[in-house]
């Protein structure tokens, strides 16, 4: 992984995906946070993919996870998993906060609302 396209030091925007809370009613399934800005957007099951959205408008390749307990990182590049290291805490979105979230904005037919 190259360096210096990871930030260490830059936290997270938010404790949740930017794009979606700037709507009505965006939601998300899982998040992910940038490397290089600490952006956090939705994964791509999510309606808005948004975190591979903004890897493509900003050229930042790498990503984490941004739920609890996980820690790994994905290259868009290399379209696989890599390794990276710790980032700015936090390190995920409060273990309290539901996945999907935010909980007001989740449909009841979510599940049939992801993207395979």
């Amino acid at each position: 992984m190259a360096e210096n396209l990871i930030d260490p030091t830059v936290p997270p925007s938010g404790t949740g995906c930017v794009e979606c809370l700037d709507t009505a009613d965006g939601w998300w399934f899982h998040l992910r946070r940038c490397a290089a800005c600490g952006h956090v957007g939705c994964c791509d099951s999510s309606p808005g993919q948004h975190a591979s959205h903004h890897a493509d408008d900003t050229g930042h390749p790498y990503i984490q996870s941004f739920e609890p307990g996980e820690d790994w990182f994905w290259s868009f590049p290399d379209s696989a998993m890599a390794s990276g290291p710790e980032l700015a805490p936090p390190t995920s979105h409060p273990d309290d906060q539901t996945a999907p979230g935010p909980v007001d904005r989740v449909p009841s037919n979510w599940q049939q609302l992801l993207h395979g």
